[in-house]
């Protein structure tokens, strides 16, 4: 069951035009900031990891779910799974 749930996940469409242009607009770093937000990984984690402070991660995090036009770092994490910017199980950055 749960393989298929996953499968019907990953085939979604492609995302539609004003998504793709929102996603667009990041910056790099911006979209390794969003895939490892979507991870579940902290602000310091993620800082840690792209060797920022936690200051500088929470304003890529402001200006990521500005971009993206969401009000929340759960709403965002969706968005980058139903757009196929992340999908489960992919470990990699």
């Amino acid at each position: 069951m749960t393989r298929r749930l996953v499968e019907h996940f990953l085939a979604r469409p492609e995302p539609d035009e004003e998504t793709q242009r929102r996603l667009d607009d990041l910056t790099e770093r911006e979209r390794e900031v969003l895939v490892l937000l979507a991870r579940g990984m902290s602000n310091d984690e993620m800082g840690e990891q792209l060797f920022l402070s936690p200051a500088t991660v929470k304003s890529h995090v402001t200006r990521i779910l500005g971009k993206l036009g969401v009000r929340s770092r759960v709403q965002a994490v969706v968005l980058a799974y139903e757009t196929g910017l992340v999908r489960p199980g992919d470990a990699s950055a």
